[in-house]
């Protein structure tokens, strides 16, 4: 059976070796997720408003802590499917612009600043992973720190929302990419918002529109 079970991951690999970390390791859950290509969708909605950037409705999700053998089993039935995670469970996500992400994650390693995973999209978006709460509590933060008058852009995304993961593609534009990977600190408890936020508006607020 544990034979079988890798002989399925295999075929389905990267993306099902993925789930079988993400789930496992890292303790997240994870969606089978839509494919887009010359800008049609794999969910078969001509109308679809996120071409390759969703979940496929009629795929169950792959809870935090499934074993090989049952992320194999359940992969397997969704052969090609991108890798999607739920946000506001284990984490939520600070979005912003790519180039101004990576001068953050810079300047955040350089202080000394505990930073959980990061990721950037092909579409030029950076994801920081943060505890979970940061997207509602985002607005009094900035308040707090005197940037709610500022225009940034700077986003959470929290309960609802669902984020590409490494190695999948994303609405046809290219694979999802780790700017830091995660490791059993920060993908298990990612550091609060707060931390940071001060670092993540400045450089926003400075970076070009």
């Amino acid at each position: 059976m544990r034979s079988a079970s890798r002989r399925r991951c295999r075929a389905g690999a990267p993306e099902c070796t993925a789930v079988a970390e993400y789930t496992g390791l890292w303790g997240w859950a994870a969606v089978p997720g839509a494919r887009a290509q010359d800008g049609r969708c794999s969910c078969g909605r001509a109308d679809c408003p996120a071409p390759g950037a969703h979940p496929l409705d009629f795929a169950p999700e792959i809870p935090a802590g499934a074993t090989l053998n049952e992320v194999s089993a359940a992969w397997a039935q969704f052969p090609g499917a991108a890798v999607l995670l739920p946000v506001g469970r284990a984490f939520d996500v600070l979005e912003m612009a790519e180039p101004a992400g990576r001068r953050a994650l810079v300047r955040l390693e350089r202080m000394g600043v505990p930073v959980g995973p990061v990721a950037a999209t092909p579409d030029g978006r950076t994801h920081f992973f943060v505890a979970p709460g940061a997207a509602a509590e985002l607005p009094q933060l900035l308040y707090r720190m005197g940037w709610d008058d500022a225009a940034l852009d700077l986003h959470g995304l929290g309960p609802g929302s669902h984020i590409t993961a490494p190695p999948s593609d994303r609405g046809g534009l290219g694979p999802v990419r780790w700017l830091r990977t995660p490791d059993p600190a920060s993908a298990s408890g990612p550091p609060p918002a707060r931390l940071l936020l001060g670092t993540l508006a400045y450089v926003a607020h400075r970076s070009p529109a």
